[in-house]
């Protein structure tokens, strides 16, 4: 008779909480001091909000070391797939965003890339074989790069399943992903988070989150919502410079919300007269 083999159990890598108290583990790294940590962002905007604007000058910032919306960026590689743009377009947007000013050498484009069942993860490696320097990938679109669900996938599980497939591959390789993406166009004034397009799974997935959200779409100004699991949650006033072609900080928005609200008081005619 032929004995069945029981395959054994795979045994659990564990530590005991006095060991994780007392381990020297480094410390967490950011992009961008305070606002993007290293590991896997997704930035989520309306169409034709200025998203692109933004991780363009954030990634030619984290490129060549400069501040990004006033704060510090960690200066390394940064490989951008403009997967919805011309290399002329791209052209035109970078030598405003520079203003004049040199581009950082270790800055890269591309505007082709295959999808994620098509080979996209060993032209990235390839990628990162010639270009050891690069530690920050920007995909943008998320859309653009998406493969075929499997057979009786649902939506959540192939959201995760993709996010969660770059994210191992890159984690491996010590690089980090901004994913930029789309809002729905119905609003959610309770939580912003919930206007980002698909399911659950695209926001599971990520460890830092950005939505950048407009009362109006003429609105001059918007805010720039950020979540994650390395930050703390915070909402900013940020508004569209077109004298330099940025984004810029304008203030927290809750701090903001009151200083205008006494302004409009202290300036009202009848306030003024009692």
């Amino acid at each position: 008779t032929t004995q069945e083999i029981v395959p054994r159990p795979k045994q659990l890598q564990t530590i005991s909480a006095p060991d994780l108290q007392k381990a020297v583990l480094p410390p967490l790294r950011f992009l961008v001091e305070d606002v993007l940590p290293e590991g896997t962002s997704l930035i989520s905007a309306a169409s034709k909000i200025g998203k692109s604007w933004m991780v363009l000058d954030l990634g030619l910032c984290v490129a060549a070391g400069l501040p990004f919306m006033g704060h510090k960026t960690n200066r390394c590689g940064v490989l951008y797939l403009a997967l919805e743009d011309s290399l002329g377009r791209l052209q035109g947007r970078m030598n405003k965003v520079l203003g004049g000013k040199p581009p950082p050498p270790q800055f890269h484009f591309t505007t082709e890339a295959p999808k994620l069942d098509n080979g996209l993860l060993e032209t990235l490696s390839a990628h990162l074989v010639q270009h050891p320097e690069t530690k920050l990938l920007i995909v943008d679109t998320l859309q653009k790069i998406r493969g075929q669900a499997l057979p009786r996938e649902s939506g959540y599980a192939q959201d995760y399943r993709e996010m969660e497939t770059v994210k191992a591959f890159l984690d491996k390789r010590g690089v980090s992903a901004i994913f930029v993406h789309h809002n729905r166009k119905m609003k959610d004034d309770d939580d912003p988070f919930n206007m980002i397009s698909g399911t659950n799974g695209i926001m599971g997935a990520a460890d830092t989150i950005w939505t950048i959200t407009k009362a109006k779409r003429t609105d001059e100004e918007a805010t720039l919502h950020i979540t994650g699991r390395d930050v703390e949650q915070s909402d900013t006033v940020i508004s569209f410079d077109k004298q330099c072609w940025r984004w810029k900080p304008i203030g927290e928005a809750g701090w903001l919300a009151e200083q205008r609200a006494r302004e409009q008081y202290e300036s009202s005619p009848i306030v003024k007269i009692i």
